[in-house]
This record gives C-alpha cells, sequence and structure tokens, in this order.
C-alpha cells in the first residue's frame, strides 16, 4: 500500500523493483506475480534525465548473494517495473499497469565481494532507447516540424510510443527528407530547423522526463504563451539543514528547500570560449546553390537579446569597449565564420533550409547557434537536494544564494548575477535504503541584475594616438634591449609575431 503521509524530507515510496525475465515476462510467477522483486538486493538506484540526450536511463547497483544472474537467468533482455514517489506528489510511473516499464539492456562491473555475495550493476532504459537503436527513418515528411516529430513518435514501424508528447508549435514548414538516419537523429535534425510559433527564436530541443517527452525551445521554458514568466517549481536555498523546528511541517517543508551542497562548473565569463563559439558574433556566409550567388549575415549578440525571452532579462555581459579599438564584444563577427549552403526550390517552393525567405537563413543561423551556447556554456549550477519525484528536466527553479558578504545574514542581499532563476537540463534521481536525494543540473543565460556599465563610447583605458611607425618602436626595443645586456632575445618583428 502506498505511503500517503510524508514523514522527512528525502522520504519516498518505492513498494518494489520488479524483474521480468524471459521465462516469467505475461505469466505468473510465484503465485499471482509475474516477476521477481529485487527491491532487497538494490544498494543504489539511479534514473537519469537529460535534456540533451533522448531517452531515460539507470542503473542498479545489485548485491546478490543467491546468483540471480544464472538462476533467473539475466541476459540484457529484461523487463523493469516500479513507482517511485515522494508522498503527495507525482510519482516516476514505471509500471505495466499504469506507465511505462523500463528495459535491462546490459550488466557492467561485476565483482566478488566475499565467499557468498556478488556486486554488479544492471543498466536499464525506456522503451523508445531501443526502438531507436532497433530502426531507421527513410520517408520523407512535409508540414510544420511538430506534425513531422509527432509522425515519427507514433509511427508502428518506428519508435512507437505509447507516452505524451509535449510539444510546441513552429511557424516553419517545409518538406524533408529523412536518409536512412535513426528516429533520434531525424528529430535532432528537425530540432535544428524548428522555430517557434510566436516566438523570434530558433531551434528546439528533444529529451524525454518520467512524465513523457518534450519537444520544445528553450525560451518556451523560460515563458508561457502569454510571455509570462513560468512560475518556479520550487525554490532552493543554501543554508543549514534545520534540526531544531519543533514543527514537523515546517521542518519538513524548510529541508525540502535546502541544498545540501552545489558548485558552479562554468559560467558565462568564459569570454574566450564563448567568443570562439560564436555566442557574442557570428558570421554566416550563405551559398545559394539554385541561383549560385552568396551572401553574409552578421549576428550581434546585444543587438539581438531582446528579440527572445531568457530565464531572467538582464545580459549578463556588458556592450561597452573592450579594447583601444573601442569595439564591444559583439562587435568582431569573425569571431566564428560559418559557411552555409541553401538553396530555393529544392521541394518546389521558394523557401531556404528554414523553410522560410531563404535571405533569412544566415540571419536565422547565427541566432540558432549563440542560442545554443547561451544554454551550454552559459552559467551552470550543479546542487544536491533532497528527491521531489514532481521535478522533471525542463522545470524551473528558484536559487537563492547570498552574496558572500551576506552569509551570515539570513536577510541579506541575494547575489545579483548567480541567484535567481534556472533551468533544470539533468536530473539524477539517486534512491538509497536511508533516503532519496537527486543532483540536480541547472543553466540560466542570463542574470537577475544587470553588471554596472560605462556610457562613453571609449575604452576607459586608451592610451594616447602617437605618430610612431613600426620601424621606430622596434628601434626603441633594440636600444631597451642593448642597455639592458638581455643575452639570447631578439628584436627581430618576425619572432613577436
Amino acid at each position: 500500500m502506498a505511503k500517503k503521509d510524508i514523514e522527512f524530507a528525502g522520504d519516498f515510496d518505492l513498494p518494489s523493483i520488479v524483474l521480468h525475465n524471459h521465462k516469467n515476462r505475461g505469466r505468473p510467477v510465484d503465485g499471482n506475480k509475474t516477476g521477481v522483486d529485487i527491491k532487497q538486493m538494490v544498494q543504489e538506484f539511479n534514473i537519469y534525465e537529460n535534456m540533451y540526450k533522448g531517452a531515460i536511463t539507470g542503473s542498479l547497483v545489485i548485491s546478490d548473494a543467491v546468483n540471480l544472474i544464472g538462476n533467473l537467468p539475466i541476459q540484457g533482455t529484461e523487463r523493469l517495473t516500479f513507482k517511485l514517489t515522494t508522498p503527495g506528489q507525482d510519482p516516476i510511473d514505471c509500471t505495466d499497469e499504469t506507465g511505462n516499464p523500463m528495459y535491462i539492456y546490459k550488466l557492467t562491473d561485476k565483482q566478488q565481494h566475499n565467499d557468498g555475495m556478488q556486486i554488479y550493476v544492471l543498466h536499464f532504459c525506456s522503451r523508445e532507447f531501443l526502438r531507436n537503436l532497433r530502426t531507421k527513418v527513410s520517408k520523407a515528411y512535409s508540414g510544420t516540424f511538430d506534425q513531422m516529430v509527432n509522425a515519427i513518435m507514433y509511427d508502428k514501424d518506428l519508435l512507437d510510443t505509447r507516452k505524451k508528447v509535449f510539444y510546441q508549435r513552429t511557424r516553419n514548414q517545409d518538406k524533408i527528407v529523412v536518409p536512412n538516419r535513426r528516429p533520434f537523429s531525424a528529430i535532432s535534425m528537425m530540432c535544428k530547423r524548428a522555430l517557434a510559433e510566436n516566438s523570434e527564436s530558433a531551434g528546439y530541443y528533444f529529451w524525454e522526463t518520467s512524465k513523457g517527452f518534450h519537444f520544445r525551445s528553450w525560451e518556451s521554458l523560460c515563458v508561457e504563451v502569454t510571455g509570462r514568466k513560468r512560475k518556479a517549481k520550487q525554490t532552493f536555498r543554501y543554508m543549514p539543514m534545520n534540526i531544531t523546528d519543533d514543527n514537523v511541517d515546517e521542518k519538513i517543508l524548510h529541508d525540502f528547500t535546502s541544498v545540501e551542497e552545489y558548485k558552479f562548473v562554468n559560467n558565462f565569463h568564459d569570454v574566450a570560449a564563448n567568443t570562439a563559439l560564436g555566442t557574442y558574433a557570428h558570421r554566416v556566409i550563405t551559398h545559394n546553390i539554385y541561383d549560385k550567388s552568396y551572401r553574409h549575415d552578421d549576428y550581434h549578440y546585444h543587438d539581438s537579446y531582446r528579440l527572445t525571452k531568457h530565464t531572467e532579462p538582464h545580459v549578463p555581459i556588458v556592450d561597452t569597449p573592450v579594447d583601444y579599438d573601442d569595439n564591444g564584444i559583439s562587435d568582431y563577427p569573425e569571431s566564428r565564420v560559418t559557411v552555409m549552403p541553401t538553396t530555393q526550390f529544392a521541394h518546389g517552393e521558394d523557401t531556404g533550409a528554414y523553410g522560410i525567405e531563404v535571405e533569412q537563413d544566415g540571419k536565422t543561423e547565427g541566432l540558432r547557434e549563440s542560442l545554443v551556447n547561451q544554454t551550454i556554456a552559459g552559467t551552470k549550477l550543479v546542487m544536491t537536494v533532497k528527491g521531489q519525484s514532481s521535478l522533471q528536466t525542463g522545470d524551473v527553479i528558484n536559487f537563492n544564494l547570498l552574496s558572500v558578504e551576506n552569509r551570515t545574514n539570513s536577510a541579506g542581499a541575494p547575489d545579483p548575477q548567480y541567484s535567481g532563476r534556472y533551468i533544470i537540463t539533468k536530473i539524477r534521481h539517486r534512491v538509497t535504503a536511508d533516503d532519496y536525494k537527486m543532483i540536480l543540473e541547472c543553466s540560466k543565460d542570463s542574470v537577475a541584475k544587470s553588471y554596472s556599465r560605462s556610457y562613453t563610447n571609449r575604452f576607459l583605458g586608451k592610451e594616447p594616438k602617437t605618430n610612431n611607425t613600426p620601424q621606430d618602436i622596434v628601434r626603441r626595443e633594440n636600444t631597451h634591449l642593448s642597455s639592458n645586456a638581455i643575452v639570447g632575445v631578439t628584436s627581430d618583428v618576425d619572432d613577436f609575431v
């Protein structure tokens, strides 16, 4: 019987973990059971959700004293059913009756623990993960991109999913020929070309959570259809775990919102990486195969920022001059140069690679690449919290982090850049015999409070202009070196370059 009341933060309900092999699949075993309950043998139970991968995976660390591998036996074709719930929240339902079972696909790390015990890891995945490996798409699709993705998802000969697909409609449509590619690969190709309805954003993501599949833009994770901010699913704070509250409900709520540990694995201030990736500036040269013409379009991060919605309203880096040439960080389009082939009338319609006017392909590609980089190379937070089965990848959370000077004052001001709204991009559900925890990886592409900027259009440390020629500079270097008698140093211009 399922638990109805939660007793402590990290409490969970996991009645059984049933393994069905080829012998007992579909017929009664041990009375009215149709499998073997291995819950007591599981030392650690993990479920992984990832916004950058198409399907759910997981693992079971097994402590085996009955030789389950040989007696069942386990071959890598078994089915796994379970139902993990935080009492009072939506479950992770992978049962035969009301959900979708998982499938074992490999066994690793087998080792002898002692004379009567062996330990190994069973790896499992969703049904669609395996369907993706077993089928290929060789077909032409037409219509909007959300229609194409749904066609692949529900095709009996392809993924044949029985789960919900949460999708955002696209404003563009096209004809696509998929040449013998796996379904996830075909959908990934469509993600790159999808343009959201009622939005200026470019590019989609495709992933699976415990509640179904998602085909959506980053912008749709930040705001609702009306443009208003999506409500945060949970607010987390970095603070000591509460052990003094007499009120049990308040203590549970306090502990649910407490962050046990956190770290920032990267942040938006890696200017070198983001410059090379084309996050700030990007020149896209499009070659139109139809009329043998070409054009170049320059993407400018600061000019384009307000075209789309973000986790926060403010840009994470200012546009003031960064060098003596008085250019901002977005004023160098040759930071990344991409050559992109495009054409008209490939399928009898006067459209380009995105199913829109061919002249828009370069601008759209520059925007899409920058939006992807802002997510992947933006501020990324990893934190450990108490398990909550209702949270899923793609949810919005708030992370309240006090500024370092206010750490001893809980009423102090939050960190203006690293606090605020984040999108969950990865989740690891980790269940042991004692409790249920989650390791969340979260990203944001903006800041809650804008950085201060200089309103001058000149670099603050600009040197006065001189009439020195390159020869004068080299001559002066030669004089300096000879006066100090530095051995082994040359002033040859080629060596400096």
